[in-house]
This record gives structure tokens, C-alpha cells and sequence, in this order.
């Protein structure tokens, strides 16, 4: 797969650099600096209560086993 010069200048990967996806079906979502930056990023803007409410399913039993 390669991106647009211009996409790669933006993002800093002209040299390479760790880059993850998220398949979400209909389309695949490219994350600059790969997964694990990604999860520290979301987790830092969560709350405790937030993140909590989220590992529970949002209060539906099927979601939280997914």
C-alpha cells in the first residue's frame, strides 16, 4: 500500500515510521504511530468512570462481552 507524498509529509512517514489500521468494515482507518500510541492516547482522555462505563458494556450484557 503507499500514501500521497502529501500524506506522508503531514503525518512524518517519508522514512517510515509505525503506522496501525482499524478495520471497521466499509472502510480501513490508518493510525500514525500505530496502535499503541493510539490506545495511550483514548485511554488518557477517558475518565475513570468513563473508561469503567465502557469495560461494562454501557450497561448492555452482550456488548460487554464483545
Amino acid at each position: 500500500m503507499s500514501l500521497p507524498a502529501s500524506t506522508r509529509r503531514r503525518w512524518k512517514l517519508e522514512q517510515g515510521g509505525e503506522l496501525g489500521y482499524v478495520d471497521i468494515g466499509d472502510a480501513v482507518v490508518l493510525v500514525p504511530g500505530g496502535m499503541r500510541r493510539l490506545r495511550r492516547k483514548l485511554l488518557d482522555t477517558l475518565s475513570d468512570s468513563e473508561w469503567q462505563e465502557a469495560r461494562t458494556g454501557f450497561g448492555d450484557d452482550d456488548l460487554a462481552t464483545e
